[in-house]
């Protein structure tokens, strides 16, 4: 019998990965089963924190160079968003005891401020001890892929953003940064290839979430 209790799970990878698939897989199936669940994303969730992710955007892509945030500037707009997305979504929902699915959340700043734009961890770490409080993930997917299968899913996206961009480098590197953050902690993290697409990852995350919820639900039927 499942008891009801507040969980934050999270999706986390590069681009390609199929994180906002896999997030949106996971919400109907836990949604047909009853649950109560609150499914989001990161930099956005709220509408200031989506009218942050808007600026962000313009600015990667304005033509001058010169005239583009300097990186910590572009790192405070995220951690922003982030604190507007905990403060109006995540915690308000996790008192409820909701289930909160988020696409991204403070490893996709390690991933791509620290490691992909050399930002310091310090400076980031300081802003998130005040920010987050209590409000940190139970479980955390990050989706592994063959980069070039990521590229290939990329190129057939027709309206891209700012993420879709990158070079292939930087999402090896970006990719690397989050498969070893994941692996310093096994118990909170789950690395799941999904290179392949097959509706087996999608019943493996399912089999995963309801076993961390202690919940007999696993038994019902896979939708």
């Amino acid at each position: 019998m499942y008891k009801k209790k507040p969980f934050f799970i999270v999706f986390e990878g590069i681009e390609g990965s199929g994180k906002s698939y896999l997030s949106k897989k996971l919400f109907n199936n836990l949604n047909n089963r009853g649950f109560k669940i609150v499914k989001t994303r990161e930099p956005g969730g709220t509408p200031g924190a989506e009218r942050i992710r808007k600026l962000i955007l313009k600015d990667y892509f304005g033509k001058n160079n010169e005239n583009l945030f300097d990186k910590y500037t572009d790192t405070l707009l995220y951690l922003a968003a982030r604190n507007e997305h905990i403060k109006k979504k995540i915690e308000p929902a996790l008192k409820k005891k909701k289930i909160v699915i988020c696409d991204r959340f403070i490893d996709s700043t390690t991933a791509y401020q620290v490691s992909g734009k050399i930002v310091k961890p310090s400076f980031i770490d300081s802003i998130h001890r005040e920010i987050l409080g209590k409000n940190k993930p139970n479980l955390i997917f990050v989706l592994k892929v063959n980069i070039n299968k990521a590229l290939k899913r990329l190129r057939k996206r027709k309206v891209k953003n700012r993420y879709d961009k990158f070079s292939k480098s930087f999402y090896i590197k970006a990719q690397q940064s989050f498969l070893k953050i994941a692996k310093k902690n096994k118990k909170k993290y789950f690395i799941l290839d999904n290179s392949n697409d097959s509706t087996d990852i999608e019943k493996n995350i399912l089999k995963i979430v309801l076993k961390k919820l202690n919940t007999n639900a696993i038994h019902q039927k896979f939708r």
